[in-house]
């Protein structure tokens, strides 16, 4: 039975004064585990959340049918960002085998993306939201889930000390997991710049990466991520094959 539970409003937790530079980290398969408000989760190399000990799987800003929403506007994208995003999530929910998931708001792209939908693609989601707990949070871009292709929606969900939503709140906030903000980080090393898409943390909240194929990403240098992380956060950037923690002094602005 899922320990998760809607929430609307929620009192503010005490707060904790995490350092993003003493952080722990620890290697997970191909991720790293590391704490959030005290509760162990990983960070996989897809750039999803895994929390192992209520077997809890979040995704954030799949922003499926992203393709055909730029195509109905008349600019021309290869049509396959919805069945890559799918396939890469199928594998992880096949290897992890969750209990619960949690697609972080921004499924679509667009209200009209489930109705864009290829119907094999829907079959597929279909066949993922059935196999398990399947929780649509709200987004900007899809305020109303497509709970026809299963799985029910909801504007906040809690799991003990965690509150899971969409848009992140400015200040304090401890136990927040959200997205919407599609971070990444840019380090310089050896004469070369690596960007590449990450979690953002300091230990009491992170912002999830997007998951989707065609998602941007705003640097954890913009002054978007100021009020979240007045001392700064850890970016667990996302190789091909693993995760690299970056601590604030490694990383760098755009254009830098």
């Amino acid at each position: 039975m899922s320990m998760l539970s809607g929430q609307r409003r929620r009192a503010p937790a005490p707060s904790l004064k995490a350092s993003p530079q003493r952080l722990q980290f620890r290697a997970a398969d191909a991720g790293l585990a590391f704490r959030i408000s005290g509760v162990e989760a990983e960070a996989t190399a897809e750039g999803a959340l895994w929390i192992a000990s209520a077997r809890l799987l979040v995704v954030s800003d799949l922003h499926l049918e992203k393709g055909s929403s730029f195509a109905t506007r008349g600019q021309m994208l290869p049509p396959y960002d919805t069945r890559a995003t799918l396939q890469r999530l199928a594998v992880l929910i096949a290897r992890l085998e969750p209990d619960t998931v949690v697609s972080l708001g921004d499924s679509f792209h667009d209200h009209d993306g489930p109705a864009r939908m290829d119907a094999a693609d829907a079959a597929t989601l279909r066949a993922m939201t059935e196999a398990a707990d399947w929780v649509w949070i709200e987004g900007n871009h899809d305020p109303e889930a497509p709970t026809w292709l299963g799985g029910r929606a909801m504007e906040s969900i809690a799991f003990g000390d965690l509150v899971l939503r969409h848009e992140p709140k400015a200040g304090a906030a401890p136990g927040e997991i959200a997205g919407h903000l599609h971070p990444c980080a840019k380090v310089a090393a050896r004469g070369r710049s690596v960007r590449a898409r990450c979690f953002a943390t300091d230990g009491a909240r992170v912002v999830m990466p997007a998951f989707g194929a065609y998602t941007g990403g705003l640097n954890v240098r913009d002054a978007a991520f100021a009020p979240l992380f007045p001392d700064g956060c850890v970016a667990l950037m996302l190789g091909r094959t693993r995760v690299y923690a970056a601590p604030s002094s490694r990383q760098t602005p755009d254009g830098a």
